[in-house]
């Protein structure tokens, strides 16, 4: 259990550090996150571009939307 806790302190660390962002992208290919807290937690959450996962997750998205257009 408190291994888990020291590791979420980690990684919440990491999201906080502000070489971490370049402008309004968090790259971190330390961060095994793919979703992570903005900088200001309030403001929601962002992708981890440093993730390959990320750029296939926002092509898959556009690509649903472009074809939902076709479709109606």
């Amino acid at each position: 259990m408190k291994k888990k806790r020291r590791e979420d302190e980690y990684l919440n660390t990491m999201s906080k550090d502000p070489n971490n962002w370049r402008g309004p992208f968090y790259v971190n290919r330390k961060d095994p996150r793919l979703v992570v807290p903005k900088y200001n937690p309030a403001r929601g959450y962002t992708f981890n571009f440093a993730s390959p996962y990320a750029y296939i997750i926002i092509i898959a998205v556009i690509l649903i939307m472009v074809a939902a257009s076709y479709l109606k």
